[in-house]
C-alpha cells in the first residue's frame, strides 16, 4: 500500500512552534551580511572556497564556515571535482524572498524621504531681479 504525501503548507499561519523555530533559523541563516554577499556572488555562478574568500575579502576558514551553514539549510549546495569543493545554489527561491525584502526596504526608505521632506519647509521663490536704473533708462 502506498501513502500519499501529506499536503505541504505554504503559510505560517497556524503553525506550531517548533515549525516556526524551523522558521526563524531559516531567517537567521539570511541574517548575516557575509552569507547574503555569498548567495550574491553564488547567483552570478558557482564558486569554490578560495574564490569566494578573495571577492568577499575574508579567510577560507570564515567563508567555510558561512558555506556550512548555508549549506546544512538548503541553501547551497557542494559538489566535489578533484580536490576543489564548488558551490552553487540549490534553491534558487530563495532570491525571490531576498528580493522581496530589499524592494521592501527600498519602499521603507522612499516613504521616509517622503514624510521626511513634510518637515522641509519650499524652497522660496527667488524674486526677479531688480532692474537697475542704468538697464531701465535704456529700454525706453
Amino acid at each position: 500500500m502506498t501513502t500519499t504525501p501529506k499536503a505541504v503548507c505554504a503559510r505560517m499561519d497556524g503553525l506550531p512552534i517548533e515549525a516556526l523555530e524551523q522558521v526563524a533559523a531559516y531567517f537567521q541563516v539570511l541574517s548575516e551580511p557575509t552569507r547574503l554577499q555569498i548567495l550574491n556572488l553564488l547567483r552570478q555562478r558557482e564558486h569554490n572556497v578560495g574564490e569566494l574568500a578573495h571577492l568577499c575579502g575574508y579567510t577560507s576558514a570564515n567563508i567555510s564556515r558561512h558555506l556550512a551553514m548555508l549549506t546544512q539549510h538548503g541553501l547551497v549546495a557542494r559538489e566535489s571535482r578533484g580536490t576543489a569543493v564548488y558551490y552553487r545554489i540549490a534553491d534558487d527561491s530563495i532570491y525571490a524572498l531576498c528580493d522581496l525584502v530589499c524592494g521592501r526596504i527600498a519602499q521603507q526608505l522612499d516613504d521616509t524621504a517622503q514624510q521626511r521632506d513634510w518637515f522641509v519647509p519650499p524652497a522660496r521663490k527667488r524674486a526677479a531681479p531688480k532692474k537697475s536704473r542704468d538697464t531701465a533708462h535704456s529700454e525706453r
